[in-house]
């Protein structure tokens, strides 16, 4: 078989397996009963680790102690050359 005939049967099989994934997704959320507070929990979670962690314990310490990119970069690589030791 060559690659142009390969190419043909892709293109017209790749609607049909693309429609039944998500006729198969759709259908499996639609019938979730306890599914839907575990997705719930786990969106609320990822919010409060990226979100709300985020703020508060992981400040951008670059940002506010240095204006130019200069600046940082030669901070960053003081930091690294120091402790490297």
């Amino acid at each position: 078989m060559s690659l142009i005939t390969a190419l043909k049967v892709f293109k017209m099989k790749a609607p049909k397996f693309i429609s039944n994934l998500y006729l198969f997704y759709r259908d499996g959320f639609t019938n979730m009963t306890v599914g839907k507070t575990l997705w719930l929990i786990i969106f609320i979670k990822l919010f409060i680790m990226f979100v709300i962690l985020r703020i508060f314990f992981f400040p951008n310490i670059l940002n506010s102690n240095f204006d130019s990119e200069d600046g940082k970069a030669s901070h960053v690589r003081k930091e690294l050359i120091d402790n490297s030791k």
